[in-house]
């Protein structure tokens, strides 16, 4: 939890700062070990990539939760005391976001428009590597974006609109990267700014980090099962 007063204002910004760095620094940098060492990645047996990317992520969440350790421990004894209220509180931001984006992928299709590129990623590994996406994408996934998109920004822009506005921008954004620009890219930017708006939306409400992990954590959830199903029964 945060908060914010005029003697710690910077820290928190540094705070926030520091973790955006970390995770463009690990999200981009990852394959420069390879690269120096002159290993092509593509030659490697998949467990080892697998074993390195998972490495990677928790190395990231390790160093994240480390500097935000403070806040992150009020948030959570505030979560074990607060945890059905929120719940019951911010279902239905939750359940309005996945209509949104339902109706944005709807529209989508009918427009003639596919997956996107992350979309096509994730499915194709989930075929391949259904246990290391499992973890990447249900467990690892939440915790990582919402404390660099949620906790990170929120450190840095403590205006209430602009924060939910920019984290929910730019997490939408960096999800369509090499996915092709053209007239129907607002509509893929909603399909995934949706969800960010509502999270980024609990966060400044309750000033708990763990309301908007939980709800990541189940909708991530509730879409790979759903592939699980289509995967078993196509």
């Amino acid at each position: 939890m945060i908060t914010r007063t005029k003697e710690n204002d910077l820290k928190y910004c540094l705070k926030g700062v520091l973790v955006i760095f970390i995770y463009f620094l690990f999200s981009f940098g990852q394959n420069i070990p390879f690269i120096l060492l002159r290993i092509n990645t593509s030659e490697l047996p998949s467990y080892i990539t697998i074993m390195y990317s998972l490495a990677v992520e928790l190395l990231m969440i390790s160093l994240i939760l480390f500097i935000f350790d403070k806040e992150i421990k009020t948030a959570f004894q505030d979560l074990k005391k607060n945890h059905l209220n929120y719940f019951n509180k911010y279902l239905k931001y939750y359940i309005i976001s996945v209509i949104v984006m339902v109706s944005a992928n709807m529209l989508i299709n009918t427009l003639g428009g596919g997956l996107s590129t992350n979309e096509t990623t994730i499915r194709n590994e989930f075929h391949i590597f259904p246990i290391y996406t499992f973890i990447s994408a249900v467990i690892l996934a939440p915790i990582l974006e919402e404390s660099v998109f949620r906790l990170a920004f929120r450190s840095i822009i403590s205006n209430d609109f602009l924060f939910i506005t920019i984290s929910s921008l730019i997490f939408g954004s960096l999800h369509l990267i090499g996915t092709p620009i053209n007239e129907l890219l607002p509509l893929y930017l909603l399909s995934y700014c949706s969800c960010a708006f509502a999270f980024a939306y609990m966060l400044k409400k309750t000033n708990n980090i763990f309301v908007s992990i939980f709800f990541h954590f189940m909708h991530n959830g509730l879409i790979l099962s759903l592939q699980t199903f289509l995967l078993i029964f196509s």
